[in-house]
């Protein structure tokens, strides 16, 4: 893994344990994405124009990353992150009073406030179940959100990994049992690509997103919106624009309606065969079991020095992220604060079920000397 750092830009005097916020593009993912840039900036016209290369040249994209995702082509589409194609869907749902959306306690903060937006202004019901921690029991942990469900539940939504909490949640019975009671199945995939091995044909979801730009490593602002073919009509475009009635018809309207919204750089979604191949060429797959088992590595030690009982059993419901209880009465911000500043050390501190955690991300460049640095400076703060 020392090897693989050089192959990032990431900065010497940083010890980056925060792969899970923003990612990480690697040199030859990055050099790829500029050279894009710069090829739009020599033609303009010829590299954004409809009726020139550019759909076909999305659409080549796609059928890479939905070969990656377990998907067919035109039934994914890229959006600038998962956020705003969860938004995309739940923003297309005509919600009648009293409809109620199902979710969880763990839940990524922008889409809590989405379902909180909406819900207000359609009389509907957010409803958040809390998980039973510590998370150990898979059964448990199902059937504590499907007691939630009742005759006014119109959409499951959950996380496949949460954001705060790094769990891997139980999500595929969960949507067997609502496709046989007609709920529709929402999917926040942000941190899958990549982390996960994902079918989602297999998986059975109705909508789902996930972000390239993390654990996949494309750059910033790539990911894929998934919507099964028999509920694209459903979904309407955030954004009207020429993709709508749209006067170069593409594969499909929902390529048309959600693909084309006016002029942006649509380099980073070009980019993605890029990350792809990437990921292959460097075994991926391979890295990712040896960031697993550091992750686990740097957890048991944090664990033993604070003494406090962990979130979840590492397996099945951890890859490479760990949210790791803080001692009662840690000042978060003072924490992230003197981690960053006095150790140079990048890590965020996340709040989820009501309280702080501690998550570290591990990827490919991370080494074991970085969960000892971690450690150490927990040693400090924590005499």
């Amino acid at each position: 893994m020392d090897d693989l750092r050089r192959l990032f830009l990431l900065r010497d005097d940083v010890v980056f344990l925060n792969h899970g916020s923003f990612g990480a593009c690697p040199r030859p993912v990055f050099d790829r994405w500029q050279e894009l840039q710069r090829e739009l900036e020599a033609e303009p016209v010829d590299f954004l124009s409809l009726r020139r290369t550019l759909p076909d040249r999305l659409a080549a994209a796609r059928a890479g990353l939905a070969d990656f995702l377990g998907a067919d082509r035109d039934e994914i589409v890229f959006v600038p992150n998962a956020t705003t194609g969860l938004n995309t869907v739940a923003r297309s749902l005509a919600l009648d009073p009293g409809d109620e959306i199902l979710s969880t306690d763990h839940e990524y903060g922008a889409l809590d406030r989405m379902w909180r937006f909406l819900c207000t202004k359609q009389q509907a019901r957010y409803v958040r179940r809390a998980l039973p921690m510590p998370l150990d029991d898979s059964d448990a942990v199902v059937e504590a959100i499907w007691s939630g469900v009742t005759d006014h539940t119109r959409v499951l939504f959950l996380s496949q990994i949460t954001s705060a909490s790094g769990v891997i949640l139980p999500v595929e019975p969960l949507i067997k049992r609502a496709r046989e009671r007609g709920i529709l199945t929402m999917i926040d995939g942000a941190h899958v690509p990549g982390q996960l091995d994902v079918d989602l044909h297999a998986l059975g979801c109705d909508f789902w997103a996930g972000n390239c730009h993390k654990w996949l490593m494309a750059p910033k602002g790539a990911a894929a919106l998934y919507v099964r073919r028999d509920l694209q009509d459903l979904v309407e475009p955030l954004i009207v624009s020429w993709g709508w009635e749209s006067g170069w018809p593409g594969p499909s309207p929902f390529v048309d309606r959600l693909e084309w919204t006016g002029t942006r750089d649509f380099c980073a979604y070009l980019a993605v065969p890029a990350a792809l191949e990437f990921f292959g060429e460097h075994d991926w797959r391979a890295v990712r079991t040896r960031c697993h088992d550091l992750l686990l590595e740097v957890r048991r030690r944090i664990l033993a020095l604070s003494g406090l009982e962990p979130l979840c059993a590492p397996e099945p419901w951890l890859a490479q992220m760990a949210a790791l209880p803080l001692p009662p009465g840690t000042d978060g911000d003072a924490l992230h604060q003197s981690l960053r500043h006095d150790h140079g050390i990048e890590i965020p501190v996340t709040t989820c079920a009501g309280r702080p955690w501690l998550r570290v991300s591990i990827q490919g460049y991370n080494t074991a000397a970085d969960g000892d640095r971690l450690v150490e400076a927990l040693e400090e703060i924590w005499p």
